[in-house]
């Protein structure tokens, strides 16, 4: 069975967020527990399972207008080393970059997953843009544990709702987030799925509009590399405080990656390159 590395939100191997994709053979996904046990030997953020749909409709005339439709063309499901999670946006980019550029699809495709159909069509430059539900946000109070885990005080805190099911907190600046060293083992025992840390951008002609990070110790990642899932509540977040509707976010991770983001109403466009970086054979079949 063919296995991919694929290096998503970024133009050049070994930076943004690697992760692995197997395109399946059969009509139906095999064991939960060998998938599982799959991405725990891939051992990176996600690993991405998808097997093709029968009368699926992404390249037909009548359904090219609009992702994000009823219909679906391939099933996707995603999991970390350590369990399998409702939604992930690098790895369904880096799944319809291997689509792409093989040539299993053309004007775009639609994925059937925990968080309804999820649409990526082409975008300019060899991008691809990805149709997902925007994270509802419901303003909390961070309880004085996340400040004692991350090493800084939140200015404000928001529950991204159950899709993302994270806690975004907003930091002081920039120099901030990127300076975050938090207790991990401290983070895992808070609750929700993880932490996004967010700022404003210092300098916004450096191509960016917000800096992020985010932190997943409870599903087995210390750190994210990139997120594609965080900015569906980065996106609604920043556009209400920039009066924007399109920005660009950059997730401060050592390996880095730039997120592009177009808020529309309930849904939110994300868009970002991915390069193949491993193109392999997995020997232990289902």
């Amino acid at each position: 069975m063919r296995i991919r590395i694929v290096d998503a939100f970024t133009d050049r191997p070994f930076a943004g967020n690697p992760a692995g994709v197997l395109l399946l053979d059969g009509a139906a996904f095999p064991d939960a527990g060998w998938m599982q046990q799959v991405a725990s030997e891939v051992n990176l953020s996600e690993t991405a399972f998808a097997h093709r749909l029968e009368g699926g409709t992404a390249d037909r005339a009548d359904g090219a207008d609009e992702m994000g439709g009823a219909d679906a063309d391939w099933a996707l499901r995603w999991f970390t080393p350590a369990t399998e999670v409702a939604m992930c946006g690098h790895a369904t980019l880096a799944t319809a970059h291997v689509l792409f550029s093989t040539g299993a699809a053309t004007s775009q495709v639609r994925f059937a997953t925990r968080s309804g159909v999820l649409g990526v069509r082409p975008a300019a430059g060899g991008a691809l843009t990805m149709d997902f539900p925007t994270a509802p946000l419901t303003a909390t109070t961070p309880p004085a544990a996340v400040a004692r885990a991350l090493g800084a005080v939140p200015l404000t805190g928001y529950d991204t709702g159950p899709d993302v099911g994270d806690l975004l907190v907003e930091l002081a600046d920039e120099a901030t987030v990127r300076a975050l060293t938090p207790d991990f083992a401290a983070l895992a025992a808070l609750g929700p799925r993880g932490i996004i840390a967010t700022a404003a951008a210092e300098d916004p002609s450096r191509g960016y509009d917000f800096v992020s990070r985010g932190f997943f110790p409870a599903v087995g990642i210390d750190e994210d590399p990139v997120t594609g899932s965080a900015h569906t509540a980065l996106a609604p977040f920043w556009s209400a405080r920039l009066g924007r509707t399109e920005l660009t976010g950059l997730q401060a991770s050592a390996r880095t990656g730039l997120v592009r983001t177009e808020l529309r109403g309930d849904r939110v466009r994300l868009t970002g390159t991915a390069v193949t970086v491993l193109d392999g054979e997995l020997h232990a079949a289902p």
